[in-house]
């Protein structure tokens, strides 16, 4: 079993993450920079929304060890949905345009993603209920709604698209139907 406590200065404790921040503002909590593999070994920093009044913490932890130890690979295994995504919204435009990027398969849709987003870890409001780690990426191909790549218990792609805020497809259409759907055209 996890414990929680607070050390001097006001600062809370939390299993993985060591020493957090809230922000005052969104009432978030904030970890220091740590390197996740899931990012390439990328520094960031992990958030934590209404960890506070939860319920169950301890399934906020489970998810913070799983995310913590998810390798890259996680993600290569959903990289079909975004390439899904980059097609869909690439056909947009013509080969002529500025807006056009041209992305040759799958494998190479990382080169064209910023993978320096603030995991923010967070309890889904409907459905299972579960605890979800959203990531708010930049990519070339939709500069302005970005790439939002969801995992369920941080350690499963289960939402890939453009930033909405949802947790899962289904939540996003109010649709039970799209509870398992990873990519929704759009």
């Amino acid at each position: 079993m996890f414990r929680i406590f607070k050390k001097r200065g006001g600062r809370l404790q939390i299993p993985g993450l060591g020493a957090v921040v809230k922000d005052e503002r969104f009432g978030w909590y904030y970890s220091d920079p740590l390197p996740l593999a899931l990012l390439n070994g990328q520094l960031c920093r992990i958030g934590l929304e209404d960890y506070d009044e939860d319920e169950a913490p301890h399934q906020f932890h489970e998810t913070i060890a799983n995310l913590l130890t998810a390798p890259f690979s996680v993600l290569r295994a959903a990289e079909q949905h975004v390439f899904q995504y980059y097609l869909d919204v690439n056909d947009n435009w013509d080969p002529s345009d500025a807006e056009y990027v041209s992305i040759a398969s799958p494998s190479e849709v990382w080169q064209h993603i910023g993978l320096d987003a603030e995991p923010m870890v967070t309890r889904r409001a409907y459905g299972d209920r579960g605890i979800y780690v959203s990531l708010e990426c930049s990519c070339a191909w939709e500069p302005e709604h970005g790439l939002q790549i969801v995992l369920k218990d941080g350690n499963v792609v289960n939402k890939v698209g453009p930033y909405d805020g949802h947790l899962t497809n289904s939540d996003a259409y109010a649709d039970a139907a799209f509870e398992n759907v990873i990519y929704l055209a759009h």
